[in-house]
């Protein structure tokens, strides 16, 4: 079922898919059943489908609390979120929160209205952790940031409320697949040039063995009468990696970016079985 209350994401998400949602809903299946996600990142391509049978994982725990913390206990995050203050002592005081032992005794609340402060407070949205896992984008000296919009979060709590929401990599799934589901997977991308290769959105990372384990993934959904859409860059490994499925590609616009050249238009590919 589909629904017509529309919620939009409620963070800012490195290579999220708001701008070429048009593109993504375009290229849909005529019809399918269940929706999963995987990478879920800001979840602009499931709030905009508003499919009530969704599942939804993402490697990224901090993340996927915050889904469930929206899910669950919106006013009590919400009250949080007010507190907060938009200036650098304090952004540096909460970002530095992760390095201490006391962090891991936070409530999922607080947990969640940092994950939120930092993400509306940081350099240009750009969720990034080092080899530890921890927060490391500098303040970004907005001048009044919008943490959250109640209407907005409201819609979000609602919707979440049927998804399947989990903590797990993009295989988390694997065991679900039936005919007539559809996937679609926003993994980190091939990167474009050797110093072009940004998988920080956790510790672990995301390499080429990763991205072959994606690639078997897609084909056992095939195989089972599924359907998968992928996101991912532009490049002759990508092509050629994906060149026994249809590829489609795209212009996209880039609006975070850690270098300010770095944004504007480029390539992707969307790589389909049907």
């Amino acid at each position: 079922m589909i629904r017509k209350s529309h919620c939009t994401p409620f963070i800012k998400w490195a290579g999220g898919k708001r701008v070429v949602l048009p593109e993504l809903k375009k290229r849909l299946p005529k019809k399918f059943g269940r929706y999963f996600e995987p990478f879920i990142g800001g979840g602009a391509f499931l709030f905009s489908l508003q499919n009530s049978n969704s599942y939804i994982s993402d490697m990224n725990e901090e993340l996927i609390n915050t889904y469930l913390t929206i899910r669950d206990n919106l006013e009590n995050l919400i009250k949080d979120l007010e507190e907060h203050q938009n200036i650098p002592e304090y952004f540096y005081k909460i970002r530095g929160l992760d390095r201490t032992e006391n962090y891991s005794k936070l409530s999922k609340i607080k947990k969640a209205s940092r994950f939120i402060y930092l993400n509306k407070s940081c350099f240009n949205g750009l969720y990034r952790v080092n080899s530890k896992g921890q927060f490391n984008t500098p303040f970004g000296k907005y001048k009044k940031p919008t943490y959250y919009i109640r209407e907005n979060l409201e819609k979000c709590s609602q919707f979440l409320k049927d998804v399947d929401i989990r903590v797990g990599d993009f295989s988390i799934f694997e065991e679900y697949i039936q005919k007539d589901d559809f996937f679609y997977f926003d993994p980190p991308y091939f990167p474009i040039t050797e110093t072009a290769n940004f998988t920080a959105y956790t510790k672990d990372g995301f390499g080429i063995q990763e991205q072959e384990r994606l690639l078997n993934l897609v084909k056992n959904i095939d195989f089972k009468g599924g359907y998968f859409m992928i996101s991912n860059s532009y490049t002759k490994q990508t092509l050629e990696f994906y060149k026994e499925f249809k590829i489609d590609i795209i212009e996209v616009g880039r609006s975070i970016n850690s270098k300010g050249g770095g944004r504007g238009k480029v390539k992707e590919i969307l790589v389909r079985n049907y």
